[in-house]
């Protein structure tokens, strides 16, 4: 009996500790800071597109392709990248993580900056005339 609870928990830490659920590793692997920028570059490209989808038509460039060429990466070179980081929750996560924390810091700079601008707009708008200086600026 007791060599049948050896057994059973050799094979349970036998397959737990197998990298990446069986996933082998991509002949072209990106490296994490790089799949991380990727995903950052592709995020913000879908919320360009949700939030006025014909800004990237108009342009008339795949602006997904337009990511791949910058990284010098294919869509099957990021897909099977993908799946390889993805088949380890923690490493996906952490990548993830980094992601969401430099959207996070890019909308407080946007949203810093609309505010910077509607007070400027403000007071370009509320700017008083300046006052008179000579008798020719008094009469007009």
């Amino acid at each position: 009996m007791v060599k049948h609870y050896i057994s059973v928990i050799f094979f349970l830490l036998l397959f737990s500790c197998q990298d990446h659920n069986g996933i082998p590793e991509p002949e072209k692997l990106i490296e994490k800071d790089v799949m991380v920028d990727i995903m950052y570059d592709l995020s913000v490209l879908e919320a360009i597109k949700y939030q006025n989808p014909a800004s990237l038509d108009s342009f008339k460039i795949n602006a997904s392709a337009f990511i791949f060429k910058k990284y010098k990466v294919d869509s099957i070179q990021y897909i099977k990248n993908t799946q390889y980081y993805a088949a380890d929750d923690e490493v996906y996560k952490t990548m993830y993580e980094k992601v969401i924390k430099r959207l996070e810091a890019n909308v407080k700079k946007a949203d810093s900056l609309a505010i910077i601008d509607k007070k400027k707009a403000k007071a370009k708008k509320n700017k008083i005339k300046p006052v008179a200086t000579t008798k020719s600026e008094i009469v007009n």
